[in-house]
């Protein structure tokens, strides 16, 4: 069974989408929201769609649509931002690359998985290979969503949106946290700043789990589309104050890579966001 499959019975019309736009298919497509399994499981499909020969591709059985499931082919460049940090001398091999026309009759294809870990340089060398896009390739972006990515990169894009996942709905200990935080920003109280504060209450992965489920919550509110409980009371913000905790969010996952306290993070987060709700700043 191809690796997409679990994905396209998951969100068919994202499928049925990619089927339609594979006649005319953009140089840079963005693939956002779902899970990084889904982003990824979509991104080996677009790919497949653009270089199998059956019929009706992606057939999922022939050698290139073998080789694409296995990272084998070569028309594919694969780089995961989750399981390697990716470097401007790696985007600037690829850049070297794409000046060669693709090795079979179909598209080269360039997947950037979980792209919301480029640092600055390499996305300004990404940059400048979409501004100048070499015939027989296209990128694929793949992130939580493009308010994580750089705004140049996403106004090159074709974006697409995976529907959202409620992590909080599968992670008992996060969904106790989200709805502490949701807590404090409606009252100023509460157990989320006691957990903050005490000695190994959150690490680091815990961290990343709620700043990433506040920046999907902010997500939601800009589609007008609140399904957690901290969206639906983020979407009362005005539009100046929803840009204010997207920068929060963002500053605090920044803060939290580079090393700081994970409770103190957190706390600073939930204080301006607490801020922001009650028009203090």
């Amino acid at each position: 069974m191809p690796l997409w499959d679990s994905t396209l019975s998951g969100q068919p019309r994202i499928g049925g989408f990619l089927e339609r736009l594979a006649a005319h298919p953009p140089n840079s497509l963005l693939l956002e929201g779902g899970t990084a399994g889904e982003r990824l499981g979509f991104g080996l499909f677009w790919t497949a769609l653009l270089n199998c020969r059956a019929e009706r591709p992606p057939c999922g059985a022939c050698p290139i649509c073998t080789q694409i499931q296995g990272n084998a082919f070569r028309d594919l460049i694969l780089l995961d931002g989750g399981e390697v940090f990716i470097k401007v001398e790696d985007i600037r091999e690829i850049r070297s690359t794409l000046s060669d026309p693709p090795s079979g009759s179909g598209r080269r294809v360039v997947i950037l998985a979980e792209a919301q870990v480029l640092e600055a340089p390499s996305a300004n060398a990404l940059l400048k290979s979409l501004e100048e896009p070499c015939p027989g390739n296209v990128f694929v972006l793949l992130a939580p969503s493009r308010e994580v990515l750089l705004p140049t990169l996403v106004s090159r894009s074709f974006t697409l949106t995976l529907r959202w996942p409620r992590a909080d709905r599968e992670d008992p200990e996060l969904r106790d946290w989200m709805r502490a935080l949701s807590g404090f920003i409606q009252s100023g109280r509460g157990a989320f700043l006691e957990w903050t504060a005490k000695k190994g209450g959150v690490d680091a992965p815990l961290a990343g789990r709620i700043l990433g489920e506040v920046q999907r919550s902010l997500v939601q509110t800009g589609y007008g589309a609140p399904q957690t409980d901290l969206a639906h009371l983020l979407s009362r913000l005005d539009a100046t104050a929803a840009r204010r905790a997207g920068v929060i969010a963002d500053s605090a996952q920044e803060s939290l890579a580079a090393g700081a306290n994970s409770g103190l993070v957190l706390e600073w987060t939930a204080v301006r966001l607490w801020s922001l709700a009650h028009g203090r700043v």
